[in-house]
């Protein structure tokens, strides 16, 4: 057996780092605005359903409730109120931040507003996709893309927030190059 360093048709050759292109430059879609929407929606009602709760055991007239209690009533609302505005303005900036980018040879994606991430997946070592599809994400026309590589446990990445017909188009787009590049 030769070794490979023998071989004609191997190559290792070095790259120069300033011809590498720029990933945090590369032109990404955005997901849905409605994506947006469900986040800042969902925020909202949850933040309403605890507040709705802890004053109706505050309030209600069947259980004594201890006077240490009532009197907390007003800074648990105050913890609750700064909780949701901390969440919400999370979601106001950080839904933005989810891009994704389809190319030939792999898809992209970018989120993150303080601790920013790029997954790269090529398309060769795509072992399947799933369209995610929650109730709230039906009733606002989104799904979520999974993309599980081969040799993981779970899937590699999820592009949340796309239109129901645009997940499916990318995920149709990918099965296709998979079976092109197959051949």
């Amino acid at each position: 057996m030769t070794p490979i360093a023998d071989d004609p048709s191997f190559s290792n050759a070095p790259v120069a780092t300033e011809s590498l292109p720029d990933i945090w430059s590369l032109e990404t879609s955005p997901v849905s605005p409605r994506y947006r929407w469900l986040n800042l929606a969902t925020v909202a009602g949850v933040f309403v359903l605890l507040l709705t709760l802890i004053s109706i055991f505050r309030f209600q007239p069947w259980i004594a409730v201890p006077a240490d209690m009532q009197a907390a009533y007003p800074r648990i609302c105050l913890g609750l109120s700064v909780i949701a505005i901390v969440w919400f303005g999370y979601h106001v900036f950080a839904d933005l931040c989810v891009r994704y980018a389809l190319r030939e040879q792999d898809i992209v994606l970018h989120k993150g507003l303080i601790f920013k991430s790029i997954s790269c997946q090529p398309i060769l070592r795509v072992q399947h996709i799933e369209l995610k599809r929650g109730p709230l994400e039906r009733l606002a026309g989104l799904a979520r893309l999974q993309v599980y590589s081969a040799g993981g446990a779970g899937h590699t990445f999820e592009i949340p927030g796309l239109p129901v017909t645009r997940a499916q188009q990318l995920r149709q787009f990918i099965l296709n190059h998979k079976e092109l590049d197959a051949k």
